[in-house]
């Protein structure tokens, strides 16, 4: 159930944008063990004066400006092997499907506890399971 915002600056089409999330979902079903209907995504698109990266920093290559930031929250850990297989798969689907340079690509995981999440109802998870698995 991994969250993610994609931040992308802003003169991106909405076709461009909807081929960007599913290439990000069909990473994480394959590399995270996500459930298809999972999808728990914001994209968001600040004026590019709005997003500021280093050009050179940890890159083989100068960042363009049409860099992209996908800031991931997972409810559970992965293996440094699991996140480096969703990095390169992330990143070559997208190279593949919208032309985005490997260089403009930056990807933030952060993980939390079940009882960090609520998905509605006022409920943590572990809270919503329970009451699922008891009516």
């Amino acid at each position: 159930m991994p969250f993610t915002r994609i931040i992308s600056p802003q003169g991106r089409s909405e076709s461009e944008l909807e081929r960007i999330s599913e290439v990000l979902h069909q990473a994480l079903v394959s590399h995270f063990d996500v459930p298809e209907k999972d999808r728990f995504q914001v994209i968001e698109q600040p004026p590019k004066n709005h997003l500021l990266f280093d050009a050179d920093y940890l890159s083989e290559k100068p960042r363009s400006a049409q860099q992209l930031l996908f800031q991931i929250t997972a409810g559970k850990p992965r293996s440094d092997a699991t996140r480096e297989g969703f990095y390169q798969e992330l990143t070559k689907q997208l190279a593949a499907t919208v032309g985005q340079r490997p260089e403009d690509v930056m990807v933030i995981i952060t993980s939390n506890s079940a009882s960090e999440w609520s998905f509605s109802g006022g409920l943590s998870l572990p809270a919503a399971l329970a009451s699922k698995v008891s009516a």
